[in-house]
């Protein structure tokens, strides 16, 4: 990226998970046209389209101001996105309020995607009428156009600027931590499983039409995209002490909001005011942070992107999976986690008496 310095190889490979191409998995996700990959040696599941842009964005130089907001999916990202953007651009609520959230913080595993072209695929796929694609692909882009940056836009973007990655550390440059300040969320893996069934229902990109059990087994046999959970949280856990790292629960963001945006401001070496804090601290509470059509990305149905089966911002509420979980599949669960967090200090909230 910016500057002649030399190229930086990544270690990872990536190798097609031949039992996403077909069988029951190719029936629960049909839109996976070209199946999962897998990288070795850390076995990270992701897209054959990441892949090929793995290493490029491996390479993207980072900046003492950037501060990447970095989480496996679901555990609060775009959340605690709009709350360190906020932070950093003193509480502008006039520019969070015009401007959509993903054009004013770039999702870096996105950039250089085929998404547009992958959307009329799947278009093609489900029939849609031959007139109307080109109104449609026109749409897409207009929305999208914007977020859906290269490498190069974000390379060249005016600083600070505040990155979403759902990529663990290792497929980060090597030098962000010590370049950089990284903002880690970790939410519990039962809310997690319960909010990624949602999201894998609601997204026409994985369109998933299995029960919530099937998905928990995907999810805890590592085939579902991000996976593996514990590897991808460890990794930040085991890092937390580093100066620029600032470990945050999704569960302690719940139920003391205010006080976990102080931390993360003191974090940022930004202030706010007695104002700007009661303002922010309001403008992200859940409801009013589920309304906001900058960050909810309710405009996705309008588009197909999404369906009508439920909301890309959900309920948000710690101890949910209580209302899905049989006894069997809490238990199963519980002894992954177990089996999992074994030898580690690292340990999760999964109810809360009291929450915002």
């Amino acid at each position: 990226m910016s500057g002649a310095k030399e190229r930086l190889q990544l270690q990872e490979k990536f190798e097609i998970m031949p039992e996403t191409l077909g069988g029951q998995f190719r029936k629960d996700f049909p839109p996976y046209l070209d199946g999962l990959v897998r990288s070795v040696p850390h076995r990270y599941v992701t897209t054959p389209e990441f892949a090929k842009n793995a290493e490029d964005i491996y390479n993207l130089a980072p900046r003492p101001d950037d501060i990447y907001v970095s989480t496996f999916p679901k555990c609060g990202t775009t959340w605690v996105q709009e709350l360190v953007w906020m932070v950093v651009n003193q509480c502008d609520f006039e520019k969070s309020k015009k401007e959509q959230l993903s054009i004013r913080s770039p999702f870096l595993e996105k950039a250089n995607s085929p998404l547009v072209d992958k959307i009329m695929e799947l278009l093609c796929y489900w029939n849609l009428m031959d007139w109307l694609r080109p109104f449609i692909r026109k749409a897409i882009s207009l929305v999208l156009g914007d977020c859906l940056r290269d490498l190069e836009q974000i390379d060249q973007m005016a600083g600070p600027r505040v990155i979403k990655s759902h990529l663990p550390l290792y497929l980060l440059n090597p030098s962000v931590l010590n370049t950089s300040k990284v903002v880690y969320v970790a939410r519990n893996p039962k809310d997690v499983i319960v909010s990624y069934y949602h999201y894998h229902r609601l997204l026409e990109f994985h369109h998933y039409t299995g029960n919530l059990e099937a998905f928990a087994d995907y999810f805890m046999t590592d085939r579902v995209y991000s996976a593996p959970f514990f590897p991808h949280l460890l990794d930040a856990w085991n890092k937390r002490h580093h100066p620029n790292l600032h470990f945050v629960f999704y569960e302690d963001l719940k139920r003391n909001l205010r006080g976990e945006i102080e931390k993360i401001a003191k974090f940022l070496g930004k202030t706010l005011t007695e104002d700007q804090l009661v303002k922010l601290t309001e403008h992200l509470r859940f409801d009013n942070f589920a309304k906001n059509e900058t960050v909810n990305c309710e405009i996705g149905k309008e588009i197909g992107l999404m369906n009508n089966s439920g909301h890309f911002i959900r309920k948000g509420k710690t101890g949910d999976w209580k209302n899905h979980f049989s006894p069997e599949l809490n238990e199963r669960i519980d002894k992954w986690m177990q089996a999992n967090l074994e030898g580690t200090d690292l340990r999760f909230i999964t109810e809360l008496e009291q929450q915002d």
